[in-house]
């Protein structure tokens, strides 16, 4: 028998251990963590481009008129900023007192110090904490600290953590409220793996965290500073030697993707629907979201067309050499003096012939082979970019002086922001990316969601707390 949850004590409240996983671009908003904190446990609103409404409660489209990108970046971060303080005005009231509000933020979203300092003037009283990772957040403890807020650092490593700690937190230590590991192998969204690490041979998350326990121990972090885990988390009965573990200390529990097939939950009825079919290997962790991290996504048409695009791909020289002494000869778009293989020119040649007829430069001097209403698309989407993120590698927009990565745009990429604003406001699901994590395929074979059940957030949270 499940030997139970025993609530904690987070912002001078008694909480349940269970923490909503914040995601981003309106997956979760005021309705799932407001009712999550309602039953107890700690809702986190996401902060990154959340949804603003009009006095008549509408949603704002998120539109934007200026002509230059760093207009278009000045437009996004107010919109961040109004979005996310509208969505934890509505998530603390609908709390009732329960619980605990969070906010998530991508510390590689564009403008995104703005964003939090933003975000904390104008929320005071209402926000226990701010997560954050994708990243090295270094500035997210002073920042926090100077609103007198807590900060919990999503990383994937004790070794990130030792650096964060090193650096910067150390001097803000009071107000580190928890520390989230997040595992790179089974989270959905955007992953931490290190280029030391395989993604194709995921690691046992125990040794890791008892790892970060024990560099936390080092560094004079008392055990009741919890860490949480999150990723690949869905009953609590198989994770109950972690509980009570005095290897590990308190341990807290995150949930990103059991909370999306909820009442509460604002993703369109078609994502909902779709999370019912997953197969396991479904998700796939991969590595073309323009941030350069892996991230982990459902394998639908998007994803395989970018999977399709990348295969469509051959190295070129500008001089004959070596094995590269065959003239490209085809995609249009090309000038001479491309030296391919052999075998190259004939891929590059079957896919012309069969509508690839448009080849586009990568930054890594290969060409990528795509149709011309594709490429008319991937024009449209790269000149339109608002500056989403500090740098992108699709756009080559960079929150710097220039504005710009100093590289070149890269077609094997795709315009995020567009991509996330389209699927969360009721897009296709097929032809947008789907975040989940990889435990998502559990939601067709676990008897809870049976003929189609769908729960509100408070049964839900009711349901983890019998360890199930």
């Amino acid at each position: 028998m499940f030997k139970g949850l025993q609530p904690i004590i987070y912002a001078g409240k008694e909480v349940w251990p269970l923490v909503e996983g914040g995601k981003g671009v309106s997956a979760t908003n005021h309705a799932s963590s407001g009712a999550w904190a309602a039953a107890g446990g700690i809702g986190t609103v996401s902060a990154v481009n959340a949804d603003s409404y009009d006095p008549e409660g509408r949603i704002v489209p998120q539109v934007y008129a200026e002509l230059t990108r760093r207009g278009r970046h000045e437009e996004l971060i107010k919109y961040a900023v109004d979005g996310a303080v509208a969505q934890v005005e509505r998530a603390y009231e609908m709390a009732g007192g329960n619980g605990a509000i969070n906010i998530n933020v991508l510390w590689e979203m564009g403008g995104a110090q703005r964003v939090l300092h933003g975000v904390l003037e104008r929320t005071k009283g209402l926000v226990s904490g701010v997560t954050c990772g994708a990243g090295m957040p270094y500035k997210l403890s002073e920042i926090a600290a100077s609103y007198g807020v807590s900060y919990l650092p999503i990383i994937s490593s004790a070794r990130a953590f030792s650096a964060l700690w090193k650096r910067a937190y150390s001097k803000a230590a009071e107000w580190l409220a928890a520390v989230v590991y997040e595992d790179p192998w089974l989270a959905g969204g955007h992953n931490g793996l290190s280029n030391a690490e395989d993604p194709r041979q995921p690691q046992d998350p125990y040794p890791r965290v008892a790892a970060l326990r024990q560099t936390m121990r080092d560094n004079g972090i008392a055990d009741s500073v919890p860490i949480v885990m999150a990723g690949g988390v869905w009953r609590l009965d198989e994770w109950e030697d972690w509980i009570g573990n005095p290897e590990l200390g308190q341990i807290v529990f995150q949930f990103g993707t059991r909370p999306l097939l909820t009442q509460e939950s604002p993703i369109p009825a078609e994502w909902k629907a779709r999370l019912m079919t997953l197969e396991e290997g479904d998700v796939l962790l991969h590595r073309f979201s323009p941030t350069g991290f892996y991230s982990s996504a459902v394998r639908n048409p998007f994803l395989r067309n970018l999977e399709a695009r990348s295969e469509r791909q051959v190295a070129y020289t500008k001089d004959a050499i070596g094995d590269h002494h065959f003239e490209l000869d085809v995609g249009i778009g090309t000038k001479k003096n491309y030296w391919v293989t052999k075998g190259d020119l004939q891929h590059a040649r079957e896919w012309y012939a069969a509508g690839y007829t448009n080849a586009m430069k990568t930054p890594d001097d290969t060409l990528v082979f795509v149709t011309p209403e594709e490429e008319k698309q991937i024009r449209t989407d790269q000149a339109e970019c608002m500056g989403c993120l500090s740098q992108c590698s699709f756009s080559s927009w960079a929150d710097n002086e220039k504005n710009s990565t100093g590289r070149l745009a890269d077609p094997r990429s795709f315009c995020i922001q567009k991509t996330l604003q389209d699927i969360a406001h009721g897009g296709p699901v097929d032809n947008n990316l789907m975040f989940a994590g990889h435990a998502a395929f559990r939601f067709k074979t676990d008897p809870f969601y049976s003929n189609g059940f769908v729960p509100t957030v408070k049964q839900l949270v009711e349901r983890i707390r019998t360890g199930a």
